[in-house]
C-alpha cells in the first residue's frame, strides 16, 4: 500500500502533540490551541495499511493520519445480550479492518460470535442526549473485567465424589452429569449453582468475586456466597429489597464490595442504594444514599468504581467520591470549565475520569484525566478532538484508552503515561475482539474482558472468522507487535492476566469439547500454550452456554458465571461453576 500523503514522521504513527495542557492541572485548555501544524511527508518505507486516506486524530490536531484513524466500521467492542451491534449497517465493510469487537456469547450457538461490532449507535441509537450533554449507547451494566485476585498456582485437591446440586445446600448428587464420562487428563467440576428466580424479562447477575475463602455472586436482589473447595454456603445469602442494579468490580484489600439496589420497583425509581459487605463473612457494613445530582444529572443509572480505599460513584454528568470504610464522603466531581461534564470512571490502583466537554458546540470533545482518590485533585487532564468518544479503559496501569471517531468510522488505542503524555499508539492492523459489557446510558470504562496489560505489554486477541484466533502481544513503548501465538483449539483464546512472567488465557469451549486454561511466557517466540486445565467434556453444552458471562482464574481454579438471568420459567440456567482438578 502506498504511503498516504501527510504522514507524520518518525515511523509514520508518532504520538500526537500536546494540545493545549500537557500534564497540567486544572480545567483543560482549549485543544485547538497550541496544535503544531501538519507534518510533511515522511522519507521512508510505507507504514501497515489501514484504509487510507485517513481523518483526524483524537488528540486535536489539524489533518494528519495516524494509526488511529482507520476507516471501515471501527466497532464498539462487542456488547452481550440482545443489543449486540452488528455488522453492517451502511457501513462498507470489506476493505476496511474492524476495531476491537466481539459477542461475548461463549458458546458456537451464539449468534453473534465471531461478527465484529460497529461502534455505539450502531444497531440501538448513535447518541444519547441527556440535559445538554451528548452521550454515546455503550457498555456498562453486565460484563465486567476479568477478576484479578493473586494466584499462588496452588493446585485444588479434589475427590471424584458428586458435585453439589445447584440448591445451595451442599453435598448431593449431580443431576446433570456434569462430570459423567470423565476422559484422563481432564479436570472436573467441583461444584455449581443453579440460577435463582428472576422476573421474566430478566434481571442482571453482575460481578463475580473470588476470595481464598469463598466466591460471591450477585444475581436479581441476591448475594450469595459460596466455599471455594466444596461449594457449601459459606454464608447465608443477603437479600436487598430492589433489584441490585450495580456493583463494584473491584474489592477492597480487606475483601469488601459494594452494591447498589434500586430505590423501589415503579418506573420512576433510582439506582441510588448503597450497601458495603464482607465478601468473606457476609457482613453488612455502612449504607447509605447516592446524593441527586443537578438537574439532567441522572441517578436512574450508576457506575460504581473503587481506587484503593475510594468508591467513586458515577452519575448520568458527576460523580461522588466516599470513603468505602466508612461512607462519608470526600469529594464531589462536577462540571467544569469548558462546560465539561463528567460521565466515566475507572478505579483499580488509580481513579481515572472522562468528561463530555463542550456539548454541541464547536469546540466539543472528550477529556481524560486522572484523579487523586482522595481529595479529587485533578493530576493531569488530555483533551481528544472533536469527533472523538473515549470508550475503554482497557487497563488503568499502565493507562491504555480506547476510543472511536463516530463519524469517520475509526478507532485507535492509545497508552498514556503516568503524567498523561502519548505514550503509544496500536499501529497493527487487525480485528481486535475482547468481550465488552453493554449499557444504554453509561460507559464502563472498565467493562472489557479479554485484554490483558503489564507494565511493558497489551495482550488483546483477534476476531476469529472461522476456527482460531491469535493472541497479540503489543510492545506499550511503540505500538508494535511484539509477537503472536494461534489458539491451541478451534475455538477463541482470551486473555485473561498476567502472571509472573506468564500470560494466562482461556480457551472458550465448544458444544463438545470443554474450554481450557493455559499459559504462554510473556517473552512469546516460537512458544506453544501451555494447558494448565482441560474443562471435562461432560459440562461443554453448559459452559459453551452463557449468553453473557463473567469469568476467572484464581489459585488453580476456573470459575464461569452468568451476568445476565432469563427469566424463563423452563429454562434450566446455571447460575455459577467451579472447576479443578
Amino acid at each position: 500500500m502506498t504511503q498516504p500523503p501527510n504522514q507524520p514522521p518518525g515511523g509514520g504513527f508518532g504520538a500526537p502533540q500536546n494540545p493545549g495542557q500537557a500534564g497540567g492541572f486544572g480545567p483543560p485548555q482549549d485543544p485547538s490551541q497550541g496544535t503544531p501544524p501538519p507534518a510533511q511527508p515522511p522519507q521512508g518505507p510505507p507504514q501497515p495499511g489501514y484504509g487510507y486516506p485517513q481523518q483526524p486524530g483524537p488528540y486535536a490536531q489539524p489533518q494528519q493520519p495516524g494509526p488511529y484513524n482507520t476507516p471501515g466500521p471501527y466497532g464498539q467492542p462487542q456488547p452481550p445480550g440482545p443489543y449486540g451491534q452488528q455488522p453492517g449497517y451502511g457501513y462498507p465493510q470489506p476493505q476496511y479492518p474492524a476495531a476491537p469487537g466481539t459477542p461475548p456469547g461463549s458458546g458456537s450457538r451464539n449468534p453473534f460470535r465471531g461478527k465484529p461490532a460497529l461502534a455505539v449507535g450502531a444497531a440501538v441509537a448513535a447518541l444519547l442526549l441527556i440535559g445538554g450533554t451528548v452521550y454515546a449507547v455503550t457498555s456498562g451494566g453486565d460484563d465486567k473485567k476479568p477478576v484479578a485476585e493473586q494466584s499462588n498456582d496452588a493446585k485444588p485437591s479434589a475427590s471424584d465424589s458428586p458435585v453439589n446440586p445447584g440448591d445451595g445446600s451442599g453435598g448431593g448428587a449431580d443431576p446433570d452429569n456434569l462430570n459423567e464420562g470423565r476422559k484422563a487428563g481432564e479436570a472436573r467440576v467441583l461444584w455449581y449453582k443453579e440460577a435463582p428466580d428472576a422476573p421474566g424479562s430478566g434481571a442482571d447477575a453482575p460481578g463475580m468475586w473470588i476470595t481464598d475463602k469463598t466466591a460471591v455472586k450477585a444475581a436479581y436482589k441476591e448475594l450469595v456466597a459460596y466455599n471455594v473447595d466444596d461449594g457449601n454456603p459459606t454464608w447465608d445469602p443477603i437479600s436487598f429489597p430492589q433489584e441490585i442494579c450495580a456493583v463494584t468490580p473491584q474489592k477492597t484489600a480487606d475483601d469488601k464490595i459494594v452494591v447498589a439496589y434500586m430505590s423501589g420497583s415503579s418506573d420512576r425509581a433510582d439506582c441510588n442504594q448503597l450497601q458495603l459487605v464482607d465478601l468473606n463473612t457476609g457482613e453488612k457494613g455502612w449504607s447509605g444514599e447516592v446524593e441527586d445530582g443537578a438537574l439532567f444529572d441522572s441517578t436512574v443509572s450508576i457506575e460504581l468504581s473503587l481506587a484503593g480505599n475510594t468508591l467513586m460513584v458515577g452519575r448520568s454528568q458527576s460523580g461522588t467520591a466516599y470513603d468505602v470504610t466508612t461512607g462519608k464522603k470526600l469529594f464531589d466531581k462536577k462540571k467544569y470549565e469548558g462546560a465539561c461534564f463528567p460521565s466515566a470512571f475507572a478505579g483499580g490502583s488509580r481513579l481515572i475520569s472522562v468528561a463530555s466537554c463542550g456539548a454541541s458546540t464547536d469546540n466539543e470533545h472528550n477529556e481524560i484525566q486522572e484523579l487523586d482518590p482522595r481529595t479529587g485533585k485533578v493530576k493531569w487532564t488530555r483533551a481528544f478532538g472533536k469527533g472523538w468518544r473515549i470508550m475503554r479503559t482497557y487497563s488503568v496501569d499502565p493507562l491504555v484508552v480506547y476510543s472511536v471517531n463516530e463519524d469517520e468510522k475509526t478507532w485507535n488505542i492509545s497508552a498514556l503515561d503516568d503524567k498523561g503524555e502519548i505514550r503509544s499508539q496500536v499501529k497493527i492492523d487487525e480485528d481486535f475482539a475482547p468481550e465488552c459489557g453493554f449499557s444504554v446510558i453509561q460507559r464502563d470504562l472498565t467493562g472489557c474482558q479479554g485484554v490483558a496489560a503489564d507494565a511493558s505489554t497489551l495482550y488483546l486477541p483477534t476476531e476469529a472468522t472461522s476456527g482460531a484466533n491469535e493472541v497479540l502481544a503489543i510492545n506499550l513503548a511503540d505500538g508494535k507487535e511484539k509477537w503472536r501465538v494461534k489458539s491451541p483449539a478451534d475455538e477463541s483464546m482470551l486473555p485473561l492476566r498476567v502472571e509472573g512472567d506468564q500470560l494466562i488465557a482461556y480457551v472458550e469451549a465448544s458444544y463438545d469439547a470443554g474450554g481450557q486454561i493455559v499459559s504462554v511466557p510473556t517473552t512469546g517466540g516460537s512458544h506453544q500454550p501451555t494447558k494448565l486445565l482441560q474443562n471435562p467434556t461432560g459440562a461443554a453444552e453448559v459452559e459453551d452456554g452463557f449468553f453473557s458471562r463473567d469469568i476467572a482464574w484464581v489459585d488453580g481454579r476456573f470459575y464461569i458465571s452468568t451476568t445476565r438471568l432469563s427469566g424463563e420459567d423452563q429454562a434450566k440456567e446455571k447460575l455459577m461453576l467451579a472447576y479443578g482438578k
